[in-house]
Order: C-alpha cells, then sequence, then structure tokens
C-alpha cells in the first residue's frame, strides 16, 4: 500500500511541529476497507452493513521513513457482499473518528457474503517520502 496522509493528519502534524500545537496520537489505530478511492479529503465510500467493523492494527518502529503492520489483521466474516475493495484506510477510532492515512491495496478484491477478508503482516507499508 502506497501511504497518503490525510488532511486531518497533515493540519495535525503542521499545528504540532509548527505551531507548538499538542498533539496526541491514538492509542488504537484502525483499518478499514473502502469500496472507492479515499482520498486526502477522505471522501472514499467505506465498506458498511453485512457485519463490517474496523480492526484494530499495530505498526513495527519506524526505520529508513517507514514501518509496517506487524501482524495477520483478520475481518469478520461478510455477511452480505461488500463490494470491490481496492483501498484501506487508517483511522484514530473503531467508528467514526477521523481519517489519517489511506492507500490502494495491491490487488482490489470482492468481499462477498460469507467471504473472510484479511491483511497479511507486513501488508501494509506507512512511508514517508521526500520530495526532490
Amino acid at each position: 500500500m502506497a501511504s497518503n496522509i490525510a488532511d486531518f493528519l497533515a493540519n495535525e502534524l503542521i499545528d504540532h511541529f509548527l505551531r507548538n500545537s499538542a498533539y496526541s496520537p491514538p492509542a488504537t489505530v484502525y483499518v478499514g476497507l473502502f469500496t472507492s478511492v479515499v482520498g486526502d479529503d477522505w471522501t472514499g465510500t467505506e465498506v458498511s452493513g453485512g457485519d463490517y467493523i474496523r480492526k484494530a492494527m499495530a505498526f513495527n518502529a519506524a526505520g529508513t521513513r517507514h514501518t509496517h503492520n506487524t501482524s495477520l489483521v483478520t475481518f469478520t466474516e461478510a455477511s452480505a457482499l461488500w463490494g470491490l475493495v481496492g483501498w484501506v484506510g487508517l483511522h484514530t477510532a473503531e467508528s467514526a473518528g477521523d481519517g489519517m492515512a489511506w492507500g490502494a491495496v495491491d490487488t482490489a478484491k470482492t468481499i462477498d457474503d460469507g467471504d473472510t477478508a484479511k491483511v497479511a503482516a507486513t501488508a501494509l507499508t506507512f512511508t514517508f517520502t521526500p520530495t526532490p
């Protein structure tokens, strides 16, 4: 997953580093599945219904501007069609909350009734890429 920082997190980081404003990161980061491109303004379509719920995700310590998720994340078995999942987003809460980062998956997959979506360990890479 290529990582893109959402407007919410970008603004929080800018204010934190350049304006000395407090920023408290979430105690838990949650991964959500999307059926349309998320975008920095967080306008994508997140899966809903069919027993869908975001899942907690942990990350390794950063090194050389990137990190990976630490373990396999398994979503609840879908009890309805979730649709063609092509994007993931990192959230500050299990429901509602703010979007922090997003990216496209390597291979989009339709999650149908009875399917179980999984995110493999180290499948999500969060990277800060310097701009030339």
